[in-house]
Parts: structure tokens; sequence; C-alpha cells
């Protein structure tokens, strides 16, 4: 039986974020709250995967296979989506079988799992990868890690038409850019198609330079026949994908306290911080309006609750200088 067409549009808030580092900069951040579009189906990744569900539909497909970590957001939503719309899923798994909170539930939500090793999932970029999953899985409609590409984008330019109508619940006319965490980059380039220019979109790096941030937002922008422009890119992940120290640790729980809206360590959390960082070297210029995406990622949470609690009531070490 073919995906059925699925019309199911879900909402996202817009709140204001009330930090003292913000109020004494004069800068006033509004959150669209991904995380709280649906309860499983959470974050920026439903946005992704809306328009890969509408191709599988035309294409007379009975489902959905896609890739992922043992704690992928993307490979969760799918999963949920999967069970809450009646449609069968299969994920493609970094590594060795592990059992995470995560995997836990991919299992109850009923995809199916393939774990492919380390050297397996590397492969996931070669020439004729998917041949032979394509061939196992011919009914199903494959969909790239983290629901990347122009497909998944595209899905994300509704983000602005979402933003709109709520501006003036926080007293704004208009705004002055996006800021957002990037795993993919995909999120961030639907907003610049979304944008054409009009207003900058900050994307914060969650993961290394090395993972192909950059120029998968390039490829994305020229398969969309844009201009690679209308966006900045700063490195966020102080040193690796998921790394949490204890300054960000720190940060994630008094802002939690403060602003009362939760973050996870590996996307929000570090792209909060980033911004703080900007803030404080003056790159963001008094009077400025941003809305902050909270892209979800709150079930990955999960795993690193117990190491976050840990580093968070820790004592900061002073930073040691050079009295030469």
């Amino acid at each position: 039986m073919p995906v059925l067409d699925i019309h199911w549009a879900p909402r996202a808030p817009l709140q204001p974020l009330a930090l003292g580092w913000l109020a004494t900069a004069g800068i006033e951040v509004g959150v669209l709250r991904l995380d709280l579009v649906d309860t499983l189906i959470s974050g920026n990744k439903w946005f992704k995967l809306a328009p890969h569900l509408a191709a599988a539909a035309r294409q007379g497909a009975r489902g959905l296979i896609s890739l992922g970590g043992p704690h992928s957001n993307h490979l969760h939503a799918l999963a949920a989506a999967g069970r809450r719309f009646s449609f069968p899923t299969v994920g493609l798994l970094r590594g060795e079988p592990r059992e995470t909170p995560t995997v836990r539930d991919l299992q109850d939500f009923g995809m199916r799992l393939h774990w492919l090793g380390y050297g397996g999932y590397r492969a996931r970029h070669r020439q004729g990868f998917w041949d032979a999953w394509r061939d196992r899985y011919a009914d199903l409609h494959p969909v790239a890690e983290g629901g990347g590409g122009l497909t998944g984008a595209q899905g994300c330019r509704v983000l602005r038409e979402m933003l709109l109508p709520q501006l003036r619940s926080l007293g704004w006319s208009d705004y002055h850019g996006w800021w957002l965490a990037a795993g993919t980059g995909t999120t961030l380039a639907g907003l610049v198609l979304a944008e054409a220019g009009a207003r900058p979109v900050h994307g914060a790096l969650a993961v290394p330079a090395s993972h192909g941030v950059a120029p998968q937002v390039r490829a994305i922008l020229a398969e969309a026949g844009v201009a690679d422009a209308g966006y900045r890119l700063l490195d966020a992940s102080r040193g690796g994908f998921a790394r949490l120290d204890a300054e960000l640790a720190h940060f994630i729980l008094a802002s939690e306290r403060e602003g009362g809206i939760p973050l996870d360590p590996v996307y929000t959390g570090k792209a909060l911080l980033a911004l703080r960082e900007q803030v404080a070297h003056g790159g963001i210029p008094r009077d400025s309006r941003l809305v902050f995406v909270h892209t979800g990622g709150l079930q990955g949470r999960r795993t690193l609750a117990g190491r976050l609690q840990e580093l968070g009531h820790a004592r900061l070490m002073p930073i040691r200088r050079d009295r030469s």
C-alpha cells in the first residue's frame, strides 16, 4: 500500500527569550519553538521530512528508509512519523549494535534497523551506496542523512511563513535575521531560500568544519539556482560533534533557569552560547531583533543528561594566562 498523502501542518509558537546578557546588550531574541510542534515528531525534522513524504506518495512508495546515528533526532522523528501515520520505516545506523534511549524508541516505533559498522557508514557518500538498499527495499523512498539536500531545505521554507504572523505577539513590526544551529545546513539553506536576501541567516556549526556543512549549503543553493549568499556560518562545535564541556554545561543550566526554555547540548545549547559570544564581542548591533530557531533535539539529551548535570555543577577552573 503506497504512503498516503499526509496533510499535517504543525505550528510552532514564537516566544521571547529573557536573559540578562541580552537585555544589557539591548538585543531582543524571539525563539521559534519547533521543539513544541509535537511530543514525538519534534523540532525541524518534520519540516525536512514532509517533502520526502510527498515525493514518496507521488512515486507510489510504501515507506521511507534513511540513515543516522544511535542518538539521531532525524531517525527518531522518521520512526515516530511512521508509527503515527502508519507507514513502514527502515533505519541504517552508524556503528555496531548498541542500546540507547533513541534506539529503544526506534524499535518501539516499529522501525527496522540495520547496523552498518563505522566503515560501512562512512561509505554512505560513495557512488552506488544506495543500490543494494534500493534492491532490498524497492518499495521504500530513500532519504539522505538528516533529511539533507534541496528537498529537505524546501520543506524548511515554511518556517518564515510560520514566523511572520506571530511577530506582533512580541511587539515587533520586523526582525533583523535568523540564528540557529547547523548540523547538515539544510534548515539554514531553507531559510536562505525563504528570505531571498531580505535578511541574513546565521548558522552556528554544531559540527567541525571537516563535516562539510559549508559545501553542503553551497550545493543546495546551487541546485536551487540561487546565489551563494545571505548567510554566515560560525564555528560553535567546541572541538567536536556532541562535545560537552563544563563551560557549555554551566551555560545551558543557567540559561534554562533564567530563560525557562529547555536546551540540548548538541545543537541549541551550542547555538545560544555562540550567540552570547558574538554579543560579547560586539558582533550583533544594539537594537537588533533576532529569531532563534529551537531545532528540537531534546530526545537526544537523555543520553547526556547525567554528564550535563555533573559538569554543570562542577566548579569552573579559571583560565590560566601566560604572564610572559
